[in-house]
């Protein structure tokens, strides 16, 4: 099992979703995997679904 934290990042805008930071201006608190947070959670700078986003090396 792979304990690295990723970075994801939108298709369609560029933001990026940090596991190690979350999204806590949206109710996601550091350290949530990607596969944690909820399928209906959407970009918020662009509102796009989780699909449109892609797993990315920083």
């Amino acid at each position: 099992m792979n304990n690295e934290l990723c970075t994801w990042m939108c298709l369609i805008c560029g933001w990026i979703y940090d596991e190690a930071e979350g999204d806590p201006e949206h109710g996601i608190a550091a350290g949530t995997r990607w596969a944690d947070v909820d399928m209906n959670w959407t970009c918020p700078e662009c509102g796009a679904r989780k699909e449109d986003f892609e797993m990315v090396r920083i």
